[in-house]
């Protein structure tokens, strides 16, 4: 590796003053990034990556910075901001997590990167839009002439990731950052994306900086890997060295808290556990797995689904004929109580729709659900009302289901009071308390409002007011693919024991395998609105039948 210095992070330090008080983001940091490497930055929220991140392309508006960041020779703390602008996206770039927060929703990709190549004066206005074009080959958008006049919301998640690498990739940057780049996307597209930013990289020779919270992802692309905790580096190496063997507790939390593919474990390990040396290794072995199965399936179904179809109609054009498009396609499994399913497949399967139509809110086109022996198609209203007390659904952004005005108290009071629980409010003010303890909160929590929290309590509150009700069977959906790989265990590990202690059934819905697998006794692949495959969930990881399965399964990143 050429050990020349392009960009050099010397003793950085962010801070922030709010109200009066100094709040450090960032305590005296100092890093190396080299020519022609791939440098990883790990970190959970909080830990100060994306705020590294954003201070390299002086994004910040803080007065307290100190430390100095070297770019070429040149302090970017203290250029001029003329000089810098010549910099920002033309000699450093940066690709953000969210693509449609980075590209104009009103204006045509083609137009979008062909604005910057003109800005730079990379090329010439008439030989502009055929480098786009190039640009989309290279980013290997399928139909690049189309792309050029597409709008970004008509294209999927991954395309529109691939556009913002192309606006990224359209002046030759010497240092590419990319920041949690792949979060949102599902594991094919995350690999298609990953495998993108190494072969751009070996073909310019740039220097990237790939920031995530997920180190088995940062294993499979970066050489050097840092990693970040509470606005320090406490560990930084080559990747393979930090990996197989952590010198740094936080390091051997995060390795540990992800699922593992290989055994079953009865708790995730959390920071906590390995901090406080209290982590338990205990082990679901195979035997004890099968008993239990053989227990939950001598039952009758608490749900059964037989050939569920969903179809939704969209006309093109003003005398356009209907276009049918089957979300859902002919689907039938049966469900048993206290077991938990795992639903796996990428996004447009037809996962989502099925949970809905599940919980009657978005009812099905034809088929027939019996939930405990009867036909919800043919019931009452009113049992149907009963009925919603019982299946309840945890979202995956909690936030969206909070209302904003209300304290976490009344937001889960809230449904108690509408389905008469209990006597009188300040009996449900008791059982919320008990319930936000039992979810890991404190009890002051109750008088605080949804905004205070981070997603990881959020989440919980979320999880505090589905059980407020004591359902029977509650749909996962994504409820755990927006948190830290930390909080992710101390979440799934909360779903579980309350699973043991009230009895419930999980319909758990997720793009990510590795924690269906964790969490589910049988796993249900979705594929364009089918049921690919179905079966007890280590043996088709074990051995995948489909093709589509062994693909799902090959891009999970391992980790070295």
């Amino acid at each position: 590796m050429n050990h020349h210095s392009i960009l050099s992070i010397k003793n950085l330090s962010i801070a922030f003053e709010k109200n009066g008080i100094t709040k450090r983001i960032l305590h005296g940091i100092s890093f190396d990034l080299y020519k022609n490497e791939i440098l990883g930055v790990v970190g959970e929220s909080g830990s100060g990556k994306s705020m590294t991140a954003l201070s390299i392309m002086r994004l910040l508006k803080t007065p307290l910075i100190n430390g100095e960041i070297i770019y070429n020779d040149i302090d970017i703390n203290k250029t001029p901001s003329r000089q810098m602008e010549s910099i920002r996206g033309h000699k450093i770039s940066m690709i953000f997590q969210e693509p449609m927060s980075a590209l104009n929703p009103s204006m045509r990709c083609g137009t979008q990167v062909k604005e910057i190549l003109l800005q730079h004066h990379i090329v010439s206005p008439k030989n502009a839009k055929l480098e786009v074009i190039k640009l989309f080959e290279s980013v290997k958008i399928p139909s690049p002439e189309q792309a050029y006049t597409k709008y970004p919301h008509e294209l999927s998640g991954g395309q529109q990731q691939r556009v913002m690498i192309a606006m990224a990739m359209a002046c030759k940057p010497d240092v590419l950052i990319a920041d949690e780049p792949t979060t949102a996307l599902d594991v094919t597209v995350q690999n298609e994306i990953i495998e993108l930013i190494q072969d751009l990289q070996k073909e310019t020779q740039m220097s990237v900086i790939f920031i995530s919270h997920d180190l088995a992802l940062v294993s499979e692309i970066a050489q050097r890997t840092l990693v970040m905790y509470k606005g320090k580096i406490v560990e930084q190496g080559p990747t393979a060295s930090i990996f197989k063997n952590p010198q740094n507790e936080y390091t051997k939390a995060l390795i540990a808290a992800r699922p593992a593919l290989d055994v079953r474990l009865k708790r995730l390990p959390t920071v906590e556990d390995v901090l406080s040396k209290t982590m338990s290794m205990e082990t679901i072995s195979k035997k004890i797995r099968n008993e239990n199965h053989k227990k939950l399936y001598s039952n009758p179904p608490l749900l059964e689904v037989i050939n569920l179809e969903k179809i939704y109609y969209s006309k093109v054009g003003v005398f356009g004929k209907q276009t049918a498009f089957k979300a859902v396609n002919n689907v039938s499994f049966k469900l048993y109580e206290g077991e938990t399913m795992g639903l796996v497949g990428e996004s447009g399967c037809g996962k989502s729709t099925l949970g809905k139509a599940i919980l009657q809110l978005d009812k099905a086109t034809s088929g027939t659900l019996f939930y405990r022996g009867k036909d919800l198609n043919k019931m009452a209203l009113k049992t149907i009302r009963n009925l919603r007390k019982d299946i309840q659904i945890i979202f995956q952004d909690p936030f969206a289901s909070l209302n904003p005005r209300l304290t976490v108290g009344e937001a889960i009071m809230e449904p108690m009071a509408v389905h008469k629980l209990y006597n009188d409010s300040s009996e449900r003010a008791q059982k919320t308390k008990e319930l936000l303890e039992k979810v890991g909160l404190e009890v002051s929590a109750f008088k605080r409002y949804p905004h205070e929290f981070s997603g990881g309590q959020r989440q919980r509150i979320g999880i505090a007011r589905t059980i407020a009700l004591q359902p029977k069977l509650i749909v996962c959906d994504e409820s755990v693919s927006a948190l830290d790989i930390s909080v992710q265990a101390q979440v799934l590990n909360l779903l579980n024991t309350l699973k043991e202690e009230f009895g419930f059934t999980y319909i758990f819905i997720s793009h990510d395998l590795a924690v269906v697998k964790y969490m589910a006794d049988q796993l249900l692949i979705m594929n364009q609105g089918k049921i690919e495959e179905f079966g007890e969930a280590d043996e088709v990881y074990a051995n995948p039948k489909k093709e589509y399965t062994k693909r799902l399964i090959n891009a999970i990143p391992k980790g070295l």
